[in-house]
């Protein structure tokens, strides 16, 4: 598929993903209430774990043209009920498994799917959300230390932390490609602290997806949901990543 091709069906999804250039900008206006909570987690915790897609980079509109371009292409039969909504936060070979019984096609669907995504992604289709960097150079500043937690594959996270200039911002990276498990399983996160020797009384998760915050709240982590109004059971709602820096100093 060409760039023009890929980045029409990208910039057609905008209004139906979970998240866009546009709605993320609006929420960043104030759209969101901060839970009076925030202060708090913020103020105590050393270790930032935190997600990539949804969190730090707008990517759900290529995240969602790359999947109906994927199934149109493979399972037709599953587009007309396809909401990447719905999935927003899990593994794409999760995703794929669950639109479909047969391992091979399910195989198939992940890696055609992944190949559009880093067209997108190369293209410059997936943008860092405002003060995406600010809160990763103030973290630094302020001697704390942050990983990426991320449910996209390594060659599809590697190109985005490139395009989004993101990624000398991290200690440590673990994505899809390094677990057995996908988000929402605590595991996945309880794997990442394992793996980083991170005890997680002293870290604070960074989640946008209901499903990225039952994995860090299932073990055992202070999360904060952020872009969001509601956030899910066990996070504290943290508004804008402009408001998480305004807690640290930042502005």
């Amino acid at each position: 598929m060409s760039s023009a091709a890929g980045a029409g069906r990208a910039s057609g999804a905008t209004g139906t993903g979970r998240s866009s250039g546009a709605t993320g900008a609006g929420r960043a206006a104030g759209a969101e209430r901060v839970s009076p909570g925030l202060a708090g987690v913020v103020a105590g915790r050393r270790v930032w774990l935190c997600d990539l897609d949804g969190t730090l980079v707008d990517s759900s509109p290529a995240h969602e043209a790359a999947f109906s371009q994927a199934i149109a292409e493979l399972v037709p039969d599953r587009l007309p009920g396809f909401r990447y909504a719905d999935h927003a936060g899990a593994s794409t070979t999760a995703v794929a498994a669950g639109l479909t019984g047969d391992p091979d096609v399910a195989g198939r669907l992940a890696r055609r799917k992944q190949r559009l995504y880093r067209e997108y992604a190369e293209s410059g289709l997936v943008r860092p959300f405002p003060g995406a960097r600010g809160l990763l150079d103030r973290l630094a500043a302020a001697g704390r230390v942050a990983y990426l937690v991320t449910s996209g594959s390594r060659g599809s996270v590697e190109r985005v932390l490139t395009a989004c200039s993101l990624g000398d911002a991290f200690r440590g990276v673990l994505t899809a490609d390094d677990v057995p498990v996908s988000k929402p399983d605590p595991r996945f996160y309880g794997l990442a602290c394992r793996r980083w020797g991170v005890d997680p009384a002293e870290a604070v998760a960074l989640e946008d997806s209901a499903h990225g915050v039952a994995s860090a709240v299932g073990a055992g982590l202070a999360t904060l949901h952020v872009h969001t109004a509601e956030p899910a059971p066990g996070a504290v709602a943290a508004g804008s990543l402009h408001d998480i820096v305004s807690l640290l100093g930042g502005g």
